[in-house]
């Protein structure tokens, strides 16, 4: 069915975004062996503007205040084969942040950086016994002097072994006071603080991700966003576009496999005939292109939500919820019509079908969203 969210601009935004990303597919191995991309990526895509879309002009941005070229920075990342989740927390994660509660000093200082790729952002809120509920936090900032001192650990922290920017939730109350969650800017270089082990993944092996360590690590004041003590509701603020970012990824994912299933079916022999003539198999592409065009309905209304600030943290539980089952279903679906090719690495679809599996746990598992979306429904 034809979309109507984007105008003549965004298609011409998608046409440089595409190139952009064939050239990447070229270098997919290297980035999967060394776990991280390179920092040239970075630098790469922040000359084209790619990350700082919505970061006001003067500060090196784009200056445009809109989620849809976001959107497709995730679709097209999708189409291409390209595992970018990294990028996904740069600039729909991390940057809200950013734009909404820095100071005029503290915009100065990071948002050309992050624009230019000179910067990568993280976001570290997951602990070893800290995940979904942030009132398990017990990273703990202390407040000496002018600016306080960092102790506590993370995990599962996505571009963890890149960043140079690192949002961190921390205590800087009594453990257990949900009101004195803040948040603390920890910058590549701070003594004390250190980017732990590259976690070893079972999919998403281009995406860096890592455990951080702070050590007494001292951080300004300066380096306080937002005001002390209000981290908890900036992070739930933002879940979601989060979640909307993850269901625009896991959508996009889901439509890939369906194109890329269709043309190996149509090209494939067996039994003097090609796959695509079984009626099985048409059975089963029909019932997930007809999946997919109801999961991008649900995405393209939320997307439509977001834009005019309407879109509610339950409507993006549902649609986290729905997309990424969707993929799991459509990924699983799709391989098996590749039979024993679908389980070699070489082929794309192996590679995305192992990547889908994550989408159903990080952001808040496919359970939390259930509990977030049977509350809003009055349900005790």
């Amino acid at each position: 069915m034809k979309r109507d969210l984007y105008d003549d601009e965004h298609e011409a935004f998608r046409s440089t975004v595409r190139r952009f990303y064939a050239d990447l597919t070229l270098e997919q191995d290297e980035w999967r062996s060394a776990g991280v991309p390179p920092r040239s990526f970075w630098l790469d895509a922040g000359k084209l503007g790619l990350l700082g879309i919505q970061i006001p002009e003067e500060y090196g941005g784009g200056g445009i205040d809109s989620f849809l070229f976001n959107a497709i920075l995730t679709e097209e990342a999708q189409r291409a084969g390209l595992a970018l989740g990294g990028l996904r927390v740069h600039t729909d994660i991390c940057m809200p942040y950013y734009l909404h509660l820095a100071t005029d000093d503290q915009k100065a200082r990071w948002l050309p950086r992050l624009a230019s790729g000179e910067a990568v952002a993280a976001l570290a809120m997951t602990e070893p016994g800290a995940g979904s509920d942030l009132r398990g936090i017990t990273t703990g900032a202390r407040r000496v002097g002018d600016g306080f001192v960092l102790n506590g650990a993370k995990t599962f922290i996505s571009n963890g072994g890149n960043a140079d920017l690192i949002i961190v939730a921390a205590r800087t109350g009594d453990a257990g006071d949900r009101g004195r969650l803040s948040l603390l800017v920890v910058e590549r270089g701070m003594k004390g603080f250190e980017s732990g082990k590259q976690l070893h993944k079972i999919g998403l092996k281009g995406q860096d991700l890592a455990e951080l360590v702070f050590d007494d690590v001292e951080v300004p004041v300066e380096n306080l966003l937002g005001e002390e003590g209000q981290g908890f509701s900036y992070l739930t603020r933002n879940l979601a576009q989060e979640r909307l970012s993850i269901g625009i990824n896991s959508q996009a994912a889901a439509a890939a496999a369906v194109e890329a299933t269709v043309e190996y079916v149509n090209t494939r022999g067996v039994f003097g005939t090609t796959l695509s003539a079984f009626q099985n198999t048409k059975f089963e592409l029909a019932a997930c292109a007809t999946e997919v065009e109801a999961g991008q309905a649900l995405v393209d209304r939320a997307l439509v939500a977001n834009e005019t600030g309407d879109l509610d943290p339950a409507d993006a539980a549902k649609v986290k919820l729905f997309t990424t089952e969707l993929q799991g279903r459509v990924l699983d679906r799709c391989l098996q019509l590749f039979g024993g090719y679908g389980f070699m690495e070489e082929y794309p679809i192996a590679r995305a079908y192992v990547d889908a599996r994550a989408a159903r746990l990080y952001a808040g598992s496919s359970e939390i969203m259930k509990v977030i979306i049977a509350k809003s429904m009055g349900l005790r």
